[in-house]
C-alpha cells in the first residue's frame, strides 16, 4: 500500500469515526426514558468502535470524543459532568 492509498484508508477511517460519534450522540440525545447504564453502554461502545479502527488510541478518544458524549449525559440531567 503506498502513502496515497494509506492516508485514503484513514480519511475513510475517521469519516467512519466521525458518524458513529454524531449517531451516539443523536442517540443520547434523542431516546426517551435514557438511563444511566444505557448512555454509558452507548459510550463505551463508540469508543470500542473507535479502537476497533484505531487499535491503542483509546486515550485519544478519552480526551476528544468522551467529553462531548459525557456532556449530552449532563444535559439531560443524568450526571454531573466537568471535563477538568
Amino acid at each position: 500500500m503506498d502513502l496515497e492509498e494509506k492516508i485514503k484508508e484513514e480519511n475513510k477511517k475517521l469519516r467512519h469515526l466521525r458518524l458513529m460519534i454524531d449517531l451516539s450522540i443523536q442517540l443520547l440525545y434523542q431516546q426517551k426514558n435514557l438511563s444511566l447504564s444505557e448512555g454509558f453502554k452507548y459510550i463505551a461502545l463508540a469508543r470500542n468502535y473507535a479502537i476497533s479502527l484505531f487499535p491503542d488510541k483509546g486515550e485519544v478518544f478519552d480526551i476528544v470524543y468522551k467529553p462531548r458524549l459525557m456532556r449530552v449525559l449532563e444535559e439531560r440531567n443524568l450526571i454531573s459532568y466537568s471535563a477538568n
